[in-house]
């Protein structure tokens, strides 16, 4: 009891939060408070299974999937509250109502009806009973929540793929595609000469010698270029010249 007046109104006060919060992410925090505390009201009740599932499966993966989602959509990522589907909100009252209903009657079936006790309840084990009362009396329910997930899931998969509204390239196009962008504004239509071609190492502070035996400013990073750590020609040169010489590396 203690427990329940404690929790109770951090619980309202979460769930108040999570319906006002401006921002994604703290509703997301808002609801683990939610769960959390939940959980800890099933351990306090002596439901070990239900406690475990609620921060391992809730809290531990679906609310970390939301997360994610949300840092993969982008937390500032909106949409409209103006546009409404044809039929949303009588259907969202209706199905808002029929979820109250279900609450109220389930409140009402244990203030009413007749109370066993946990001894009696869990004198199999904790998990027995639940997967006892889960596979038999309630296994129409079970079944209809199975398809909901599965449909869900479906539902999922179909807005996450998006349609291509435009044909892909195919090679041909591509390339030409590079000889316009090299044609109008002189990008290079090949692949960027990577750093030591033509040099006697492949460091990354060595740039690539052109055929004509200039160094190439395309082969080395800007950044290397900026610090003023590239080599210098005549450090290239003296590369060059001993390759050149007698006994140098070939």
């Amino acid at each position: 009891m203690v427990a329940f007046w404690i929790l109770a109104p951090v619980m309202v006060a979460a769930a108040l939060g999570l319906l006002f919060a401006r921002k994604a992410v703290h509703a997301a925090l808002l609801l683990a408070v939610v769960m959390i505390s939940l959980a800890v009201l099933y351990a306090v009740q002596d439901a070990p299974f239900l406690f475990a599932v609620q921060i391992i499966v809730y809290t531990g993966a679906i609310l970390m999937l939301f997360l994610f989602v949300l840092m993969l959509v982008g937390v500032d990522a909106s949409d409209s509250v103006v546009e409404t589907i044809r039929g949303h909100r009588l259907f969202s009252t209706i199905a808002g109502l029929a979820f109250g209903l279900t609450l109220v009657l389930g409140v009402a079936q244990v203030s009413f009806g007749t109370v066993i006790g946990l001894d009696s309840a869990n004198k199999d084990g904790n998990v027995p009973s639940i997967a006892q009362i889960l596979f038999t009396r309630y296994v129409f329910a079970f079944e209809v929540t199975s398809a909901l997930l599965i449909t869900a899931a479906l539902g999922a998969m179909v807005l996450a793929h998006r349609e291509r509204l435009t044909p892909k390239p195919t090679q041909a196009q591509l390339a030409a595609q590079r000889i316009k962008d090299y044609a109008e504004h002189g990008k290079h239509p090949g692949p960027l000469p990577p750093p030591g071609v033509f040099a006697r190492h492949n460091a990354v502070d060595t740039p690539a010698l052109l055929p004509d035996g200039t160094a190439s400013e395309a082969s080395i990073s800007r950044v290397l270029a900026a610090r003023g750590t590239v080599k210098s020609a005549p450090d290239i040169a003296a590369d060059i010249n001993e390759l050149d010489t007698p006994g140098g590396d070939a």
